[in-house]
Order: C-alpha cells, then sequence, then structure tokens
C-alpha cells in the first residue's frame, strides 16, 4: 500500500491527495453494517428480509452457477427457501446425510479482506467471503471472492449487482 503525505499546515490538497486520502480511510461503517445485515438475511434464510436488502432487477455472475449473468431475485428466493428446508445455508460445506437427516449444522461467515469504497449514494464492497461449517469430522470452510455494488434506490441501500470468482488459482483458460 503506498504511503499517504499529508501537506504542510495551509497548503492546498491535490485532487489526487484527495482521492489517495479517500482510498486510505478506514472502512465505511454505514455500508460496512448495511452489508454485515444483508449477509445474515442469506445466512438465516430469511427471503423477505433479503429481498428488502436487494434491488428487484438485481444482477449476479456465480461462478459455481453457471458462466452466464443471472438476473432478478426469483433464483435466490429458490435457493434459500430450498436451504431453510434442509437446515443449512447458502455456500456453506455439509454432508447430504446430515441434511437429509434434518440435523442443523453451525455454520458462520466472515469477511476478509473488506475493502469499501463509497462514492456518494454508491458503493463498492469487495472481500474474500469464508463460510466455516461445523461438521462431526471436523470444520470445512468454502472461499470465494465477491464484489457488491450498492446503490442507494429512495433512501435505502439495495444491492444492485454481486460478482463472484473462485478463491482458489483457477485456469485462465479451461482444459
Amino acid at each position: 500500500m503506498g504511503a499517504f503525505i499529508v501537506p504542510p499546515s495551509g497548503s492546498p490538497r491535490t485532487q489526487g491527495e484527495k482521492r489517495l486520502k479517500r482510498s486510505l480511510m478506514p472502512h465505511d461503517k454505514e455500508i460496512h453494517e448495511f452489508l454485515l445485515h444483508h449477509l445474515n438475511t442469506v445466512m438465516q434464510n430469511d427471503v423477505a428480509a433479503y429481498n428488502e436488502t436487494c434491488a428487484e432487477d438485481l444482477t449476479l455472475y456465480e461462478w459455481w452457477v453457471t458462466p452466464q449473468r443471472i438476473d432478478g431475485l426469483p433464483f435466490h428466493e429458490f435457493m434459500m427457501d430450498a436451504n431453510e428446508k434442509r437446515g443449512t445455508v447458502f455456500g456453506a460445506e455439509g454432508e447430504p446425510e446430515l441434511a437429509l437427516n434434518q440435523v442443523e449444522v453451525p455454520a458462520r461467515f466472515d469477511l476478509a479482506n473488506l475493502h469499501i469504497q463509497r462514492y456518494g449514494d454508491t458503493a463498492v464492497a469487495s472481500y474474500s467471503l469464508m463460510i466455516s461449517t461445523a461438521l462431526p469430522g471436523g470444520v470445512k470452510v468454502a472461499t470465494h471472492n465477491e464484489s457488491r455494488v450498492i446503490v442507494k434506490i429512495d433512501g435505502a441501500w439495495k444491492i444492485v449487482h454481486v460478482h463472484k470468482s473462485p478463491a482458489w488459482h483457477a485456469p485462465h483458460i479451461p482444459a
């Protein structure tokens, strides 16, 4: 990370210095709290609360589902309803026999390398999402990189786009 040099007192700041300072500031508390709330709606399979945090025209790229863009909320509504019935959460690594026996498996998420860029009523949050699941044989962790674009619409923050990519060294050109 580059250094930010504070000009002598009374010196005018250049636009570049202002941009650099903004990029080195701690992440935005309002956006961070919104993001955690949004991700908790996913972890709790709370479709109604999830929909409140997303724009109706939400778009997503989820590399493990399909290489094409996914449009709208119905895709996640279906997944969250199915996960609720199975007692699991989206993205958690599990054991199929536990789900079949309706055994609830504890899971948690962590955001590694969270970086928030805010530009007025628009923000981008990028991070590595780690979902840890406590299984009888030990803890399993599933990780992928995410970027979420967040926009204030009618006074409320909404997720408008999500892009997920592998957190492992994926081949540039598949074999």
